[in-house]
């Protein structure tokens, strides 16, 4: 196997010890993460119902010449300014997974920025 498969494999177990752990509601949704190479993907989740209440998506930002970090801390204040006007507060973040460092960290500082208690 070669690096890239074994980290996803890595990534994946992470992220099932992490889900079993935790689950979101109506009232206290989940903050899920997910990042790919060109982008970033948030989502708010009611899992107790399947559903998704809020969603962003780095491509929403304008500015593209900046760094990764800099559009993920500004994704997670747009999420939290999406979720303010559906009058939700308070989530539970879930990382996906991921270390929490670089762009999934300027995501958590983004949103507490923007109003979200963890």
């Amino acid at each position: 196997m070669n690096k890239s498969k074994i980290k996803k494999i890595q990534r994946i177990r992470r992220h099932k010890r992490i889900r079993s752990k935790i689950s979101g509601s109506a009232k206290i949704p989940r903050l899920s993460v997910f990042k790919s190479n060109t982008g970033m993907y948030l989502q708010l989740i009611d899992d107790e119902k399947g559903k998704t209440l809020v969603s962003a998506y780095s491509k929403e930002i304008k500015n593209k010449k900046e760094k990764k970090v800099v559009t993920g801390n500004e994704l997670g204040k747009l999420i939290a300014g999406k979720a303010l006007k559906k009058k939700i507060k308070k989530v539970i973040f879930d990382r996906g997974g991921y270390k929490y460092h670089g762009r999934v960290k300027a995501v958590a500082d983004g949103a507490k920025e923007g109003g979200l208690e963890f």
